[in-house]
């Protein structure tokens, strides 16, 4: 799965390779407190618009532009 997204106002996608949202139980009886809350795993690559892998992009990127690319992520993984 690819997204169009920018990180530090430069055009990028983003391939997704690893997505899993777990809703919390919010049972006295879960396993752990990840079953619990629930959790989200979201990995990707930053690609440039043509494809390629952008590891000088990935380099530019703040925690700030991290936490939103997974915001997204998970966001157009609900729609499906």
């Amino acid at each position: 799965m690819q997204l169009e997204s920018h990180i530090a106002g430069i055009p990028c996608l983003i391939e997704v390779t690893h997505c899993v949202s777990v809703k919390g139980s919010h049972s006295y009886h879960a396993d752990s407190d990840w079953d619990y809350y629930g959790y989200n795993e979201v990995e990707f690559d930053v690609l440039d618009r043509k494809g390629y892998r952008a590891y000088w992009l990935e380099k530019k990127m703040s925690a700030a532009d991290k936490a939103r690319i997974e915001q997204e992520i998970l966001e157009y993984k609900s729609q499906d």
